[in-house]
């Protein structure tokens, strides 16, 4: 039996939670920088927003199948789990949050136009909510190399 110790240590030193934790680190701390830079302003909602070159949510997702394919085996049903997963996790960034972004886009020019709306908004709706294609896919490949490489 483990004492409590033990299983802290094994947490912190666990491949499928560290791997993934410093993916989505690296890539938000990544756009907060590129932000910082092109815009000459820091912006720490970045940190934890969503959308942006490259995603996160596929590099996260995608780093955990890569690492369960490469130490539970590619026929294993955990990678048959978090496989489904990441495409469910893509699909989701690239089509329904990027609709709902280009929807809220729209919104907050239809509340912004004098005389179209007479609604009082105290907040814009967020915008950058999902990613393009081009997104999952380098937040994908960030994951798989990654992976293989833990």
């Amino acid at each position: 039996m483990k004492g409590k110790g033990d299983m802290n240590n094994d947490f912190l030193h666990n491949k499928f939670i560290v791997v993934p934790f410093f993916l989505w680190f690296g890539i938000q701390l990544f756009k907060v920088l590129y932000d910082l830079i092109t815009t000459k302003k820091f912006n720490f909602k970045r940190i934890l927003g969503a959308g942006g070159m490259p995603s996160s949510h596929s590099a996260v997702v995608v780093g955990i199948a890569t690492l369960v394919g490469k130490y539970e085996g590619v026929g294993s049903p955990l990678f048959a789990v978090t496989l489904v997963l990441a495409f469910v996790v893509m699909y989701d960034a690239a089509g329904v949050r990027r609709a709902a972004g280009k929807q809220a886009r729209m919104l907050n020019k239809i509340i912004e136009t004098p005389g179209l709306s007479g609604m009082e908004v105290s907040e814009r709706l967020v915008e950058v909510l999902g990613h393009t294609p081009l997104q999952v896919i380098v937040g994908a490949l960030i994951g798989f190399i990654a992976g293989m490489i833990a």
